[in-house]
């Protein structure tokens, strides 16, 4: 069980982790080792996120998430896999806990009254700038 929040608790279950060769320089080691860590999290059928923080989850996973709702993080950082790993998750949790939050409500206001005559004022000292660039009329 990993716990997220206090209400979201995902099971290890859920997690499928792939180790693949990490890219880049690294001479043998890199060729040899597969370090790197690929973690896919079903966020679509997870019975532990709602569909609301689903919804909030897409936009923050951008191109992470796959069409069917599958989240692929791809870890590949340092050379030892178990850090590689630990990145991954973090980095899943902190987005599902990003997703958790609600956003604040928004409260219409109005404009004062003052700002309002400002806006006005400024328009027509604009307006009379603009006049005085025309040509010169005849009884100018």
């Amino acid at each position: 069980m990993i716990r997220v929040t206090d209400s979201i608790a995902l099971n290890d279950d859920e997690i499928e982790e792939n180790f693949i060769r990490s890219p880049g320089p690294g001479g043998q080691h890199v060729n040899k080792t597969e370090s790197a860590v690929q973690l896919r999290f079903n966020a679509r059928r997870s019975k532990a996120l709602s569909n609301a923080i689903y919804l909030r989850l897409v936009p923050l996973a951008g191109s992470r998430l796959t069409k069917d709702g599958v989240m692929v993080i791809t870890a590949n950082q340092y050379r030892e896999r178990e850090r590689n790993r630990e990145d991954a998750l973090g980095r899943l949790i902190d987005l599902i806990r990003a997703a958790a939050v609600p956003p604040k409500h928004r409260r219409a206001t109005k404009p004062t009254k003052g700002s309002k005559e400002r806006r006005l004022d400024g328009k027509q000292k604009r307006g009379e700038t603009k006049k005085g660039r025309g040509r010169p009329g005849l009884g100018d």
